[in-house]
């Protein structure tokens, strides 16, 4: 009986102690809960506080959680819902796999150190070309007429650069497209190029040609500010690797070319690039620099790159040649990064033909780019067209459609079929946590609290802290989904279609799929000045290859433009028109976004 009554006394005993002792927790946690000084607000603010503190990431500021909390509910949960409803409706199942694939291999870059050489393309000969007499003239020659008067010495390299030098310091200010000129390098390249040549050695088409680069990508001695003000000091002591495929072809680097802040969009620390086209509007794209330049006729070709349309946009918008090639193609060594397996580097030119001549300098495997890859692209100049069999899209230009079909091309009504109906969500989800992984102290430290556009990256990476390890995966497996479908839909040798259409430059950097953008024309713009003006809106298509097909996309391109000449013309920044003066700031319509590299 007496062991009975101590036995529930010793019970009431512990009641009340775990009773106390859990007051005292509640004690507590309500004093931490003070301690955090939010005031409970919309989306039960003070919890979401807690649980950002559990994240490591209780830096956010008052309004800006908030902010998060609403594009949580309006943006990240309808693609978690969509991307589970696609891939994860059952367990355990591995159906869809992510295409981003782990390899184990401890020695995989010793192994690959031992690759086959890339065979060269056989570019067309350009005979009994002149020097023209004014340097307009010579500023809008090809990269091939332009090596055809160094090669014979009609013209030094040094003088080429001096030529192009005075363009981008005329025109630069004007379009907001140059960032750095790097004069002194390009004088030191220049002399060795000519010292070369007079020794009789030809490093081949790029011997002496003067380019620019996006200022993502490093240069040693020379400032890489990836367009924003955060980095606008920046110098990284690193040779990307493309920039030494170029110095190593003979080429001279003239200038640093605009990138949009952290590759965003046009707008950067000093400015907003303009279109040499209708100079009242903006380029459009991250790669503002080398689509401006290069439509100017300040540098014979430019390297830009994309993630997410900052190719295919201002190429588009600023009326040149330009080509988004596979994922893989280009080494990215020594280049701002904002997703690993979507970030691709491009030639902005004249033509087809020089996109080709300068592919073919700057592809092959980068020993410090693990995605790269010995090229596979076989020779575009050898690619008989007549046994091709093109589709064409709703939205495709019919100029180009009828062109090839006339060349013996067998032309096809295409649609792309596939199921998977939030490629742009995935393409947000994969892009925007891939660039908070790459600036995750950039925006722990508050930086991206002086952003030049705060509507842009630092709403959508704040978003993107709520994106869980999980939901990712899915959106990996969902973009699995979406490669299997479009690979089995694409039946066709390549297809032609509107290059800016945001549904196809979310699945065709999502998929990989090269895609060369070309001039077909122009229109009047809308609301001209009364007196008239000279400037133009550009018309465009794009030639979509399935991924390593990209010497298909640049022969049916190449023999598009073989009997046009849209991609010969020049822009009006010399001549508007009557009474036509570069306009105030203009309100541009933009794609949803539109990301470099």
């Amino acid at each position: 009986m007496l062991k009975n009554k101590l036995k529930k006394t010793l019970q009431n005993v512990q009641v009340r102690i775990i009773k106390k002792l859990w007051k005292i927790f509640c004690h507590k946690l309500q004093e931490s809960m003070n301690q955090i000084q939010f005031s409970e607000k919309k989306c039960g603010g003070s919890s979401l506080r807690v649980f950002l503190s559990l994240l490591d990431a209780n830096f956010f500021k008052d309004n800006q959680i908030e902010e998060i909390a609403k594009g949580v509910n309006e943006f990240n949960i309808p693609i978690i819902k969509a991307n589970r409803k696609l891939v994860a409706s059952k367990n355990g199942g591995l159906q869809y796999h992510s295409p981003l694939l782990f390899n184990a291999h401890w020695n995989n870059l010793q192994a690959q150190s031992v690759h086959r050489a890339t065979k060269r393309f056989r570019y067309p000969s350009i005979c009994k070309i002149k020097k023209p007499e004014s340097e307009e003239d010579i500023a809008f020659l090809s990269v091939l007429e332009l090596g055809e008067l160094i090669k014979t010495k009609q013209v030094s390299s040094r003088e080429l650069t001096q030529i192009f030098l005075r363009r981008l310091k005329k025109y630069g200010p004007i379009l907001e497209s140059v960032v750095t000129y790097t004069e002194e390098l390009a004088n030191k390249q220049a002399k060795e190029a000519d010292e070369l040549l007079s020794q009789g050695v030809y490093l081949g088409p790029l011997h002496g040609i003067p380019y620019g680069l996006k200022d993502i990508i490093s240069v040693p001695g020379y400032k890489t500010t990836w367009g924003s003000k955060s980095f606008q000091n920046q110098v990284i002591d690193m040779e990307a690797w493309v920039y030494k495929r170029l110095r190593s072809a003979g080429a001279v680097l003239v200038a640093k070319l605009v990138s949009g802040s952290l590759a965003y969009d046009d707008i950067w620390f000093g400015g907003r690039t303009r279109n040499p086209w209708n100079i009242g509007e903006f380029s459009t794209g991250s790669s503002a620099g080398p689509a401006a330049s290069t439509s100017a006729g300040m540098v014979p070709f430019a390297i830009g790159s994309e993630t997410a349309g900052s190719i295919t946009f201002p190429a588009a918008r600023c009326g040149v040649t330009a080509l988004r090639p596979t994922f893989g193609t280009v080494g990215r060594t020594g280049v701002m990064s904002i997703s690993e397996s979507m970030d691709k580097l491009g030639p902005f030119c004249r033509s087809a033909i020089d996109c080709a001549v300068v592919l073919d300098v700057v592809r092959g495997r980068d020993p410090g780019d693990p995605s790269s890859k010995d090229s596979s692209i076989d020779d575009p100049f050898l690619v008989d067209i007549s046994k091709l069999t093109v589709g064409y899209l709703d939205d495709a230009e019919m100029e180009v459609v009828h062109v090839l079909a006339s060349k013996g091309v067998k032309m096809v009504p295409f649609k792309l079929n596939y199921t998977v109906d939030s490629a742009q969500g995935i393409l947000n989800f994969t892009m925007d946590v891939d660039m908070l992984a790459h600036f995750d102290q950039w925006q722990r430290s508050g930086q991206d609290n002086v952003y030049e556009a705060q509507d842009q990256w630092p709403t959508e990476l704040r978003r993107a802290r709520f994106i869980t390890a999980v939901d990712y995966i899915q959106a990996q497996r969902a973009r699995g989904r979406l490669i299997e479908e479009i690979r089995e839909s694409f039946t066709v040798d390549a297809f032609i279609g509107n290059a800016t259409d945001w549904e196809k430059v979310c699945i065709g950097n999502l998929v990989g799929l090269p895609v060369i953008v070309v001039p077909t024309g122009f229109k009047n713009i809308s609301d001209p000045p009364s007196a008239g003006s000279r400037r133009r809106t550009t018309i465009t298509t794009g030639i979509y290859a399935p991924p390593n097909r990209d010497h298909i996309a640049l022969a049916l391109a190449m023999a598009y433009q073989k009997v046009t000449n849209h991609h010969k013309q020049r822009p009006p920044i010399n001549d508007l028109g009557p009474n036509d003066k570069i306009p105030d700031a203009s309100i541009v319509a933009y794609p949803p976004r539109v990301f470099g590299p």
